[in-house]
C-alpha cells in the first residue's frame, strides 16, 4: 500500500487537473460581497470567451464579483460537476451554470439549492425544476434556421448529412431536431447520415468528419449535397476536414456559432451560413438575472429569457449589428 502522503499528492495531482485548487492559487470569496460562480461547459471555444466577457461586463456594472471556472473539456462531466460541489463549498452566494449534460449535472444543481445557493442555467437545458431561470437560445429554432437555409441553398432537392455533437448535450440535441423537422418538409431532400458524433474537440470532431466523408467520395468528389453541424466544433472539424480533401467550398455547408476561423470561411465561400447565438449576452443576462434575486430575494426573474439567434451569411457578414455578433471585441473584458 502507498505511504498516505504519495495517495495524497496523487489525489491533488488528479483534481488540479479538473481545474480545482489544490493550493493557495483559488481567488478567496469575501463573504461581505456578492460573489458569483459563471461555471461553462468548457473554456476553449470562443463562444465560452465571448460568455466570460459578458459575465464580466456585468460584473462590473453591478459592482459583484465573479468566479469563473469550469472544465477544460466538454465531455468532462466529473469536473464541471466537482466544480459545482466546490463552489458550493465555498460559500459562493450564486451560480450561473451551462450543464454540459441535462442529466448529470441534476444532483450537484439540486445540492446547491438545497445549501441555499440559487442557481441560474444557462445555454443549455436541464431536466430539473431547481434553478431559477433559464437564459439561452431557441436552440430548436436555431436548428430549423439552419435547415431552411440549407434546403434553400439546395433549392430543396439533394443528399445531405449531419454530423451531431454528443449525447446529452440539451442545447445541440434541440438544434439536431429543428434541423431535421425541416427537412422532413422537403420530399426532394434525402438524410444520408444523421447518428455520428463529433464529439466535445474540435479534433475528435475533425477525425469523425473524415471518418463520415470517407466513404462518401467517389472521383475525387463528394456523392452529397449538403452539411449542417450543430456547433463551433464540429463545425470547425468538418471544416478541417473538407480542406484538407480540397472539397472546401464544394458542397453546400451550414454551421453554427462563431470563431476567426469560421468567420474567414464564411467569407471565402467555404461556409454559406452560420446560425448565430449571442453568447456574450448569455453570459450577462446570467449574471444580471443572479444578482436581481441575490439582493432582492422578493424580486420576479422571468423563467425563461431569450438571448435571440440569427442567420449569418456572406451578404449580411459585415452589417454593423451582424458584425457585433459574429466578431465581439473582447478585449476590454478579458485580459
Amino acid at each position: 500500500m502507498a505511504p498516505k502522503r504519495i495517495l495524497g499528492a496523487t489525489l491533488c495531482a488528479a483534481i488540479a487537473t479538473i481545474l480545482l485548487s489544490c493550493g493557495s492559487g483559488e481567488p478567496k470569496i469575501d463573504p461581505n460581497r456578492i460573489t458569483i460562480a459563471v461555471i461553462p461547459k468548457g473554456t476553449t471555444h470562443e463562444f465560452w470567451k465571448s460568455i466570460h466577457a459578458g459575465a464580466v461586463k456585468a460584473s462590473r456594472e453591478l459592482d459583484v464579483d465573479v468566479v469563473w471556472k469550469g472544465p477544460m473539456k466538454e465531455d468532462d462531466r466529473e469536473a464541471q460537476i466537482a466544480v459545482v460541489e466546490d463552489m458550493v463549498r465555498r460559500g459562493v452566494k450564486g451560480i450561473v451554470l451551462a450543464p454540459l449534460d441535462d442529466t448529470a449535472l441534476r444532483t450537484p444543481v439540486a445540492s446547491a439549492r438545497k445549501a441555499g445557493i440559487p442557481v441560474v442555467i444557462i445555454d443549455s437545458d436541464l431536466k430539473s425544476t431547481d434553478f431559477i431561470s433559464f437564459v439561452a437560445t431557441d436552440n430548436y429554432k436555431g436548428g430549423r434556421i439552419g435547415g431552411e437555409r440549407l434546403a434553400k441553398l439546395l433549392k430543396g432537392r439533394g443528399k445531405i448529412i449531419m454530423l451531431r455533437y454528443q449525447e446529452g448535450s440539451a442545447s445541440t440535441m434541440a438544434r439536431e431536431k429543428g434541423f431535421l423537422d425541416v427537412m422532413k418538409k422537403y420530399r426532394g431532400i434525402k438524410v444520408v447520415s444523421a447518428n455520428q458524433y463529433g464529439g466535445a474537440t474540435t479534433e475528435s470532431s475533425y477525425r469523425a468528419s473524415e471518418n463520415l466523408l470517407a466513404p462518401l467520395k467517389k472521383d475525387g468528389k463528394l456523392t452529397i449535397d449538403g452539411i449542417f453541424c450543430p456547433n463551433e466544433s464540429t463545425t470547425f472539424g468538418m471544416l478541417r476536414a473538407l480542406q484538407d480533401a480540397g472539397l472546401a467550398g464544394k458542397v453546400r455547408f451550414v454551421g453554427f456559432d462563431s470563431s476567426t476561423k469560421l468567420v474567414a470561411a464564411l467569407k471565402a465561400g467555404e461556409l454559406e451560413g452560420l446560425v448565430l447565438q449571442n453568447p456574450f449576452k448569455m453570459g450577462y443576462l446570467g449574471v444580471t438575472t443572479m444578482t436581481k434575486r441575490l439582493k432582492n430575494k422578493r424580486a420576479k426573474v422571468a423563467k425563461r429569457i431569450d438571448t435571440g439567434v440569427q442567420l449569418v451569411t456572406k451578404e449580411n457578414m459585415d452589417e454593423p449589428a451582424v458584425k457585433e455578433i459574429l466578431s465581439p471585441d473582447l478585449k476590454a473584458w478579458l485580459k
